[in-house]
Order: C-alpha cells, then sequence, then structure tokens
C-alpha cells in the first residue's frame, strides 16, 4: 500500500527544516508544526480506524518518523512519541478510548512510564499520586500514560500498571533544559491524590501476553502487536533518521571542503573519511533493514492470526537496540572527521550528533539488557520483560 501520509508530510519538510533552529533555541516544537503534522495525518496512521484512524503498517509510520528526523530529530521524536501512543490507546478498554476520543478523535496524549506514581485502591478504580519526569510533548497533548505501581496493604507494590490520566488532573512543569532533542519540551508530569478509574488502566503484564481489553473492539493486526515492538522502534527511528539527515547533509558540506592542514587537499580525496562515510552508510541501511524486516513479519503474523514466537520478539528488540547502537557509531564518524566547523552550534551535523546522543539514553535503548535477554532466550532460558 502506498504510503499516502509520507507523501504529504514531504511536502512539510522545508519548512520544517527552517524551523529546526527555532524549536532547539525555544525547547519546544511550534504549535504551527503540530497543526501540519495533524493535518497531514501522522497522528492517524496507527489509531484505531473506529476514530477515523488509518491502520497503517507501523513499517510506513517509522519511515514518516525517520524522514521528519532527519531535518529535526526534536520533531520527528514528538511525532513518534504522540504518535505511537495512539496505538496503545487502542489497547485500553473501549470506555477509556471514548473518553479520550469521543467527542474529538484529534486528541493527543504524552506518557512517562517509569512506575515512579503510586496507586492505593478505592472504590471504582485508584488514587494516583506522583511526579514523573521526560514527557516527550507533553504541552501538545491533553492526556498523558503515566506507570505507577499500586501499593498493597503492607505499603510494598502488588501490580505494575499504565494508567491514562485528563490534562485536569495533572500539572506540566517546565525542566527542560538538556544538550540534545531540546524541542522535545520532554517536561515533568506532577499528579495529586486524582481518582483514575478502573477502566483507564492497562496492566503491564497483559499488555506483554498480547491479551488486551481493546483487542475487543480493535480486532485488527496492529494492535495484536508487542509493546515492545511497537514503542521501542518508535524511539529508534527519530535516532535513526537524525543519522541519516546528519550523513547528508555531511555529505552534501564535505564534498566542497578543502583542507587547510594535514598537507592540504581536497577533503574528498581522504581515504579515512570515505571509510568513515562508507562505514556510516552501510550502519544507516544495515538497521534500517532490520528494523523493516522484524517489524513486516510481526505484522504478517498478527494479520494471519498466528502465534508470535518469543525468538523474534527477541530478535526485534536485539536489532532495535543495535540500530540506536550502530546509528549513534556512524555519527560519532561522521562527526569526528567533520573538522573544527561542525563544532559551531546550530549546523545539522552537530545538531544530529547531540539528538542522537541524547535518544539513545532512553530505557528502550539500553543496549546490554535488551542483549542480555536474547542470549538468555537463545540459550533457552526463561525471558521475563515487559519490554520485549
Amino acid at each position: 500500500m502506498d504510503n499516502e501520509v509520507l507523501e504529504s508530510v514531504r511536502a512539510l519538510l522545508p519548512a520544517i527544516e527552517k524551523r529546526a533552529a527555532a524549536a532547539d533555541e525555544a525547547r519546544r516544537i511550534p504549535e504551527s508544526t503540530i497543526g501540519e503534522l495533524a493535518d497531514a495525518g501522522v497522528f492517524r496512521m496507527l489509531q484505531p480506524a473506529r476514530y477515523g484512524g488509518l491502520e497503517n503498517d507501523p513499517a510506513d509510520f517509522y519511515q514518516v518518523v525517520r524522514e521528519i528526523s532527519a531535518l529535526c530529530c526534536s520533531t520527528g521524536w514528538v511525532a513518534s512519541i504522540l504518535g505511537v501512543h495512539a496505538w496503545q490507546l487502542g489497547l485500553f478498554p473501549e470506555q477509556a478510548q471514548d473518553d479520550v476520543w469521543g467527542e474529538d478523535p484529534d486528541v493527543r496524549i504524552s506518557s512517562s512510564y517509569a512506575p515512579v506514581g503510586r496507586l492505593t485502591p478505592v472504590d471504582g478504580g485508584y488514587e494516583l499520586t506522583g511526579r514523573w519526569s521526560f514527557s516527550s510533548g507533553c504541552e501538545h497533548a491533553t492526556w498523558t500514560l503515566l506507570g505507577a505501581l499500586v501499593v498493597g496493604a503492607r505499603g510494598k507494590p502488588v501490580d505494575f500498571l499504565t494508567v491514562l490520566v485528563p490534562r485536569a488532573d495533572y500539572r506540566i512543569e517546565d525542566m527542560w533544559d538538556v544538550v540534545g532533542l531540546r524541542g522535545t519540551a520532554s517536561n515533568d508530569i506532577l499528579v495529586t491524590s486524582a481518582f483514575v478509574p478502573e477502566h483507564r488502566v492497562l496492566r503491564n503484564y497483559e499488555q506483554a501476553q498480547l491479551k488486551v481489553p481493546g483487542q475487543q473492539v480493535n480486532q485488527g493486526p496492529l494492535y495484536r502487536l508487542p509493546f515492545g515492538a511497537v514503542f521501542t522502534s518508535a524511539i529508534t527511528a527519530p535516532v535513526l533518521g537524525a543519522v541519516s539527515g546528519g550523513y547528508a547533509s555531511y555529505l552534501s558540506r564535505m564534498k566542497e571542503r578543502v583542507r587547510l592542514s594535514l598537507g592540504g587537499g581536497r577533503f574528498t580525496e581522504d581515504p579515512f573519511a570515505q571509510v568513515a562515510l562508507a562505514r556510516a552508510a552501510s550502519d544507516i541501511d544495515a538497521t534500517i533493514l532490520q528494523m523493516d524486516r522484524n517489524i513486516r513479519e510481526l505484522t504478517a503474523l498478527a494479520t494471519a492470526r498466528k502465534e508470535i514466537p518469543m525468538e523474534l520478539r527477541l530478535r526485534t528488540r536485539r536489532d532495535q537496540v543495535r540500530g540506536t547502537e550502530r546509528a549513534v557509531a556512524a555519527i560519532d564518524m561522521l562527526f569526528k572527521t567533520a573538522g573544527g566547523n561542525a563544532l559551531r552550534r546550530g549546523n545539522p551535523v552537530e545538531r544530529a550528533w547531540r539528538d542522537a546522543h541524547a535518544g539513545s539514553v532512553h530505557v528502550a535503548n539500553d543496549v546490554e539488557r535488551a542483549l542480555a535477554m536474547y542470549g538468555r532466550g537463545a540459550f533457552g532460558l526463561t525471558v521475563e520483560d515487559n519490554l520485549v
């Protein structure tokens, strides 16, 4: 199927590129950009068709994210995060989906999944209190998904849930002043004694088992895919896009460069620069090919209503974290050979380098942990993790 959203987004890319530096300085994406992405259908790509969503192949969604991120990674990151949340809400009970999209299907959702919130059972649901960091794009959303632990009678956690909270029940505190992904406005969320009805919670165990309430009404293959594949790929896609954009900018700028040191001469004749360019290009291509292969295999199994084997889920995580690792290594190689001018704030290579490194520290990109899970599975040992 043609990726119609991608064609619409490509028309927006020149303007997104022009706003990239301003978004970096302002520490947030312009509302005009968010509106344009919404009109292009980016936030509907993974949304249930019941609410006017497109239920696209997630591989097509990641391609859109990569192309946006190639010109402004902060914009691509926010588009990816807000876009993938429309998919996750489709896993919640029908009433939760109606609460968010019943009157306005364009409503957007942010998140912060760290289980730092405390849930106390009360009649009809839970009472929630906590403070969460790193809620990317929260200024552009009116609901949020938060990680929280249910606290038992003895004060010990007894369950790990993702809860859905409306804007009226939380406060945003501006804390985002960082090195990379500066435009994502990944600020803090504060909640004090808010009531969360039972239908607005999703148990992480059920999500990991691929048996969620939303499948009763959203019966397409998209909602039978693992969170550990769909969400984590949405984290790597903008990093990979940023590095792809950094590569393109490097190639364009360096073609005309003449060295003033190391014997002079045209930069393009330097065999060390040629090797660095080749390695970076190969790593970018390999990552895209592996990630697309895995996502499409997962989608094919879900479409055929076949069981998704753990080995494929583990392979998807393996290639996703290695993809981030290779992307960061690629931009490092380019940055080190780009010369002193690459240090100047605002040039695309420098911004791609900062953004890729910032994205790499997300918990979904914990390389050693994910690779250890793959190794355990390959050795026939049991793997229990919510991000697989």
